[in-house]
């Protein structure tokens, strides 16, 4: 197969599935529906982006070529709104949101004096001195800054939301955090992949070129394929925070600034007695979605002391603690000889674990071992 035919096939291929994917997410029914609508868009864009490769199929206007290639600036941007619907659970569309227009629209207002506004012919000898157009050049300077800003700030986002949720959460959503970490990186390896080849568009290797594009469209068709899998099997896969929820770290500074964080070991003792008190005695850990506003409801605390508390004082995050209660549990039923028949399958379920991977990272933290492991030891 030619490299024609496969960059064409593969192209066809990536607009198929990403509109199938575009259709799936946005009729399927969940309560997560602005999610789905925001990664539908982007899938969208992602599939009349990669349509320019079947150009020569079509009788296409000049101006609308130029005007879908623009409609990479919102990819990023729906993207990173995509992440923050998915990351947190109070999380809405708002004015201020139009702001990641911006540089769809400044690209656009760019060519309108000597691209969209004149005749064919002056839109051809526009684009054939491309590279040497002032406009082309400030275009390239900003979809560049745009894709570094960008997934710059999708990774720090995922970091404070996967901080968040360690610090006031126990179920199984970090697993979905990860995840989202690691689709992430593969979309950025994506974006940077494009970035380096445009540098071959000024160089005389167009071999180079299309090699690079047959690779990326197989890339970007790899990483939908994923999603895809991901969505069939896991169709609530997130588990949203509250975006109102602050780090300790955040907190500890807001109580400086107000000169009420005061170190009371006494205070500290036997805040501490109760929290444990309350663990041994109601088992709370045994809820897989337990939070820490469950914990602080229950025994009666402030939920901003009982974050300092575990967090801070304890120097744990709320996660480990919890499961360090539930690998204590299951620890006890694998050394139990009447419970020697009892799976780790259903072990990780009676004590408040909901996925496998979970318990087996938390257990080999806490034990060093896996538990099929330190059930042969004993």
């Amino acid at each position: 197969m030619d490299k024609i035919n496969l960059l064409v096939t593969t192209t066809i291929l990536t607009i198929f599935i990403s509109l199938f994917l575009s259709l799936f997410l946005g009729t399927v029914k969940t309560e997560h529906k602005l999610s789905n609508r925001l990664f539908a868009f982007f899938l969208l864009l992602t599939a009349i982006d990669v349509s320019g490769n079947l150009d020569y199929l079509f009788d296409i206007p000049l101006y609308a070529r130029i005007f879908r290639s623009s409609l990479f600036f919102l990819q990023l941007p729906t993207f990173y709104l995509y992440l923050l619907s998915v990351c947190y659970s109070d999380f809405k569309l708002k004015s201020k949101h139009l702001l990641h227009i911006i540089p769809f629209l400044l690209a656009n207002l760019i060519l309108i004096p000597r691209f969209y506004i004149v005749d064919l012919a002056s839109k051809i000898g526009f684009l054939s001195q491309s590279s040497s157009r002032l406009e082309i050049q400030l275009n390239h300077i900003l979809i560049h800054s745009q894709i570094v800003a960008y997934i710059l700030a999708a990774f720090l986002l995922l970091r404070k939301a996967k901080r968040v949720y360690l610090e006031n959460y126990a179920g199984a959503n970090i697993e979905s955090l990860n995840w989202l970490l690691q689709f992430t990186l593969a979309l950025s390896g994506f974006y940077f992949i494009a970035l380096a080849k445009n540098v071959f568009k000024f160089i005389e290797y167009p071999h180079i070129l299309e090699w690079l594009k047959i690779g990326l469209f197989l890339f970007e068709l790899l990483i939908i394929s994923w999603y895809l899998y991901k969505a069939l099997n896991n169709p609530s896969l997130f588990r949203n925070v509250d975006s109102k929820l602050k780090l300790v770290k955040d907190i500890i500074s807001e109580k400086k600034q107000s000169e009420q964080l005061v170190t009371n070991d006494k205070e500290h003792s036997e805040e501490l007695v109760k929290l444990k008190r309350y663990m041994v005695e109601k088992n709370p850990f045994l809820n897989p979605d337990l939070t820490i506003q469950d914990v602080a409801t229950d025994i009666e605390m402030p939920v901003r002391d009982l974050s300092l508390l575990i967090n801070h004082t304890l120097d744990q995050h709320f996660y480990d603690f919890i499961n360090s209660y539930r690998i204590e549990r299951a620890m006890d039923i694998l050394r139990d000889d009447t419970k020697s028949k009892v799976t780790i399958l259903e072990i990780l379920y009676e004590v408040g674990f909901n996925s496998k991977s979970s318990f087996n990272t938390a257990f080999k933290k806490h034990t060093g071992s896996t538990p099929t492991a330190y059930r042969k030891t004993l």
